[in-house]
């Protein structure tokens, strides 16, 4: 089993691609679809199999709250934080690129424990709409 996509919710489209793609360095999917209104909300890549998708909750709110059964004011059950792991080099060039950006990092600690066991080091740092992310790598 393998996660295929996460939705996060976000005030502007554009904005957040802009923070995922040139910020983060994800892909972005279907953006010039959702710029030419043939895509409800654009996505970014994380990897071969999983994408997250950009959703506007202004637009896409009600919609999304009928066919999941989420609660008024949420489009499904709120989550904590999504994290991302990679290698000690692409770590050093995210942090990086949060930093020049203005993203405030907050330690996540050293020898945390993860999917793949314990990581080396991890930081949170929220996105342009307060969602939660960790970064890590593990050796």
């Amino acid at each position: 089993m393998e996660l295929d996509h996460a939705v996060l919710w976000v005030e502007s489209a554009n904005r957040s691609l802009e923070f995922y793609v040139d910020v983060l360095g994800l892909t972005s999917v279907r953006a010039q679809d959702f710029e030419d209104g043939k895509a409800r909300f654009p996505s970014v890549r994380l990897n071969e199999g999983t994408i997250f998708d950009l959703m506007e909750t202004s637009e896409l709110l009600p919609l999304v709250q009928k066919f999941t059964g989420g609660s008024e004011g949420v489009g499904g059950v709120p989550i904590n934080h999504l994290c991302l792991s990679m290698s000690l080099s692409e770590y050093e060039a995210v942090s990086a690129r949060l930093v020049e950006h203005g993203v405030e990092l907050k330690s996540g600690g050293e020898n945390v424990f993860g999917a793949r066991g314990q990581a080396v080091r991890s930081v949170y740092f929220n996105d342009p709409d307060s969602n939660v992310l960790e970064i890590r790598y593990y050796d």
